[in-house]
């Protein structure tokens, strides 16, 4: 348990940088589980924005002369294990892309907390440069959010609620 506001930081730090690092790993599963080319190409860029997370965190880590590693996130973990269970329990569908729709919007909320506190504790301890750094993700993560919910808004609930049961899928 972190004594110091700053072993609290760097435990906050650790634990988005193993989040990032899932992420990394879980998108091109998402991309690969979506139906539409839409939501199949916000996964895609957002797993090149998910690498450019990792090599923020890891930059802020160099500067504070501190390692990444030695957390895990459990959060992260579960959300990702709750976005596999939306591809293994449904077809290939626009109603499987509402479901990855709400799960990859899950972890963005969680992102988005994460990153928040991080940001005003860095703020806090004075640390402008990582404060900077963090509030960049920050608002790229709330991006995301909106791009997701754009799409699901766009057409995709839409035709979820349509093709109930048929399992057709907007190419």
């Amino acid at each position: 348990m972190a004594a110091t506001m700053q072993e609290l930081f760097l435990d906050e730090l650790r634990d988005l940088y193993d989040a990032e690092k899932q992420l990394t790993k879980a998108l091109p599963e998402m991309a690969d589980a979506a139906s539409t080319e839409e939501l199949r190409s916000a996964f895609e860029d957002h797993l090149e924005q998910t690498r450019g997370h990792v090599q923020r965190l890891e930059q802020i880590f160099e500067e504070l002369g501190e390692k990444s590693s030695g957390k895990k996130c459990a959060a992260m973990a579960g959300l990702i294990k709750e976005g596999n269970e939306v591809v293994d329990e449904s077809d290939e569908s626009v109603v499987r892309d509402a479901g990855l729709i709400a799960a990859a919007q899950k972890v963005e909320h969680y992102e988005m907390s994460g990153y928040g506190s991080a940001r005003t504790h860095a703020q806090l301890l004075g640390n402008k440069r990582a404060a900077t750094l963090l509030k960049e993700t920050l608002d790229e993560e709330k991006a995301a959010d909106a791009k997701l919910n754009e799409i699901a808004m766009g057409f995709i609930n839409e035709e979820a609620v349509s093709a109930a049961g048929s399992g057709k899928a907007r190419r």
